[in-house]
C-alpha cells in the first residue's frame, strides 16, 4: 500500500490537465482500480487480518482522493487566472455610444415630483401595499355601506372560514400611509406618499394598478390658500410652464370637508394637449382640508391641528407631459416602447438642471 500510495500521489502532482487527472482516478479508485482491487481481497483474509488492512486501504483511498480534489482545484484556479489574463480590458476606454437600457415614465414622474415636493419641504412616507380595511377604509372616514369598499372594486385578500381578524385588501389609495405617518410622526407634518395602488378597472385609462402620490401638510394654521398655493407650484413646475391657471371645484370625499377637484386651464388642437393655455379645462387631481375625524383617527387632536392632502395619479402626470395616449401600455413590457418613451437612467431630475429631456 506504501508503494500505491507513493505511486498515485506522485502521478496526481505531475497531471497536467483534468482529463489527465480522471484517467489516474478511475486507475487508482474506480470500479476496476487497484485500490478497489486491494479491497476486494478483503474477503480471503482473517478477521484479524482484515482489521489492520481494511482500515489501512480506507486510508488510502481517502488521501488519494484529498489529493484530486487539490489538483482539481489547482487546475481550475491556473486556467481561470490564464483566462483572466487573456480578457484583459482598459477600464479607462469611453463607453460604448449606445443605451442599454432607460427609465420607465413612471419612475422618471415619480422622481420629477419628489424633487419638486422636496424644495416645498415634503417628505417621503411609504407604507405597506396589502393593508387592514381600517386604515383603507374605516381611518380615513368612508362609511361601510360606501361603494368603494365593495368586492367589485376592491380586491380583499382571502380569509379562512371562522377568521374573525380584520380584513386585509390591496390598498386603493396611498392615504393609509397618511395614517400611520399620523400615528408614528405626529404633527406638524408634511409628507408625500408615493407607492402602487389597486382597483378592480381596466380601459385605456384604467388598470387594475397604478400609481398615486398623495400629499399630507399638518400645522396649527394651515388653510385652503397654502393647499392653492402648494399645488400651482407643484403644476408649473411639474409641467414646466411659468403661468398656470387651476380651477378648483367643490366637490366630495369622505376624507376631506371642504373638498375640491382641480382642474388646470389647457387646450386640445389637432390632437395635441397644450397645459396653461386654451379655453378647456382638464381636472388632474382631488384635495381638501382633512376631515377632523381622519386626524383623529391618526392620534392627533383636530381641535389642534388641521391640515390639507391632495391625491394624484403618477400614471396620468405622465401621460399628459409626455403624450402617452394609452394607459395599458404602461404594463404591456415592450421594448419597444419603453425605449421611445423612455428616459437616461443617470439623469437625476432636479429643479436647478431640469426635470426632464
Amino acid at each position: 500500500m506504501d508503494d500505491l500510495k507513493a505511486k498515485y500521489l506522485a502521478q496526481i502532482a505531475d497531471a497536467g490537465d483534468e482529463a489527465a487527472l480522471e484517467t489516474i482516478r478511475v486507475s487508482a479508485v474506480g470500479k476496476k482500480g487497484e485500490v478497489a482491487l486491494k479491497m476486494r481481497e478483503l474477503g480471503k483474509m482473517t478477521p484479524e487480518e482484515r482489521q489492520v488492512a481494511g482500515p489501512a486501504l480506507n486510508a488510502l483511498k481517502d488521501e488519494i482522493n484529498s489529493a484530486l480534489a487539490a489538483k482539481k482545484a489547482a487546475l481550475a484556479d491556473a486556467a481561470l487566472d490564464a483566462r483572466l489574463r487573456t480578457e484583459w480590458l482598459d477600464v479607462t476606454l469611453p463607453t460604448r455610444p449606445t443605451r442599454t437600457g432607460t427609465l420607465h415614465p413612471i419612475s422618471q414622474a415619480s422622481e420629477e415630483l419628489t424633487a419638486i415636493f422636496a424644495e416645498l419641504g415634503f417628505s417621503v412616507a411609504e407604507g405597506p401595499r396589502i393593508d387592514t380595511d381600517w386604515y383603507n377604509f374605516d381611518a380615513l372616514n368612508i362609511p361601510g355601506h360606501h361603494p368603494a369598499r365593495a368586492e367589485m372594486d376592491t380586491f380583499y385578500m382571502h380569509r379562512a372560514e371562522g377568521d374573525d381578524r380584520p380584513p386585509h385588501v390591496l390598498r386603493t389609495h396611498t392615504s393609509p400611509v397618511q395614517i400611520r405617518s399620523m400615528e408614528k410622526m405626529g404633527a406638524p407634518l408634511r409628507i408625500i406618499c408615493p407607492g402602487g395602488v389597486y382597483r378592480a378597472d381596466y380601459d385605456q385609462t384604467h388598470t387594475p394598478m397604478f400609481h398615486q402620490v398623495e400629499g399630507l401638510a399638518l400645522d396649527k394654521n394651515i388653510s385652503m390658500a397654502n393647499l392653492k398655493w402648494v399645488l400651482e407650484e407643484f403644476v408649473k413646475s411639474f409641467f414646466e410652464i411659468d403661468d398656470v391657471e387651476l380651477r378648483f371645484r367643490a366637490s366630495h370625499f369622505p376624507f376631506t370637508e371642504p373638498s375640491a377637484e382641480v382642474d388646470i386651464r389647457c387646450s386640445w388642437k389637432d390632437g395635441t394637449l397644450k397645459i396653461g393655455e386654451g379655453d378647456d379645462w382638464l381636472e388632474i387631481l382631488g384635495s381638501g382640508m382633512v376631515h377632523p375625524k381622519v386626524i383623529a383617527a391618526g392620534g392627533i387632536d383636530p381641535d389642534v391641528y388641521q391640515g390639507f392632502a391632495f391625491g394624484i395619479g403618477i400614471d396620468r402626470l405622465a401621460m399628459l407631459k409626455y403624450g402617452i395616449p394609452d394607459l395599458r401600455a404602461f404594463f404591456d413590457s415592450d421594448l419597444r416602447w419603453l425605449r421611445h418613451y423612455g428616459f437616461q437612467c443617470l439623469d437625476v431630475p432636479t429643479l436647478h438642471g431640469g426635470l426632464s429631456r
